[in-house]
């Protein structure tokens, strides 16, 4: 079974988070959740913003790097909708990620990543935060990397159709997304 760092959203770390450890764990996966803004949950995405702005994203990826810091090397990586960004920014001095999930977001694939490491990507369609001429421009750059692309589109969904909290969730877009996250995560 894999080992799984799961980044929050700019929330901060609630339910959604939680329950996806929960899920997650129940498959027999190790998940660790890190709490990036150290207790504060935004109510509103401005909020999340404002704290994420706030604390500052250098800060942010130092925490998160931190918290991860004796997780086994070839970890999978992978975040809710600013959480992938996180998870990003720790990809390249982590080369050997087992698996990248980036939920709800598109981010950098590094250059070193190692050949063959299955990524996905979970968005809605439209997503207000990842414009499609966006999303076809970042596949069309990342076509020609070393890596095992999957991106997954979910029409009518909203950002984060994960999150039961949310206006956005979409219960069949979330069954979905995690039926095809177990198939990425099964053989590790």
């Amino acid at each position: 079974m894999a080992t799984v760092a799961l980044f929050h959203s700019v929330y901060g770390l609630r339910p959604l988070e939680r329950e996806a450890a929960r899920r997650l764990r129940a498959g027999g996966h190790q998940v660790v959740t890190p709490d990036l803004y150290a207790g504060r949950v935004a109510a509103t995405v401005e909020e999340g913003f404002a704290i994420k702005d706030e604390i500052g994203w250098g800060i942010l990826c130092e925490r998160a790097a931190s918290a991860i810091a004796d997780l086994p090397a070839d970890a999978v990586l992978g975040g809710f909708s600013m959480g992938a960004g996180i998870a990003a920014s720790l990809w390249p001095d982590r080369p050997q990620a087992a698996g990248v999930l980036l939920l709800h977001s598109i981010t950098e694939v590094p250059a070193n990543a190692w050949p063959g490491t299955p990524v996905q990507v979970h968005l809605a369609d439209p997503d207000p935060y990842e414009p499609s001429d966006e999303v076809a421009a970042w596949r069309a750059a990342v076509a020609g990397s070393p890596i095992r692309l999957e991106v997954f589109t979910y029409p009518g969904a909203g950002h984060l159709f994960a999150d039961v909290t949310l206006a956005d969730h979409d219960a069949g877009a979330a069954a979905l997304m995690w039926e095809r996250v177990d198939r990425l995560l099964a053989p590790l």
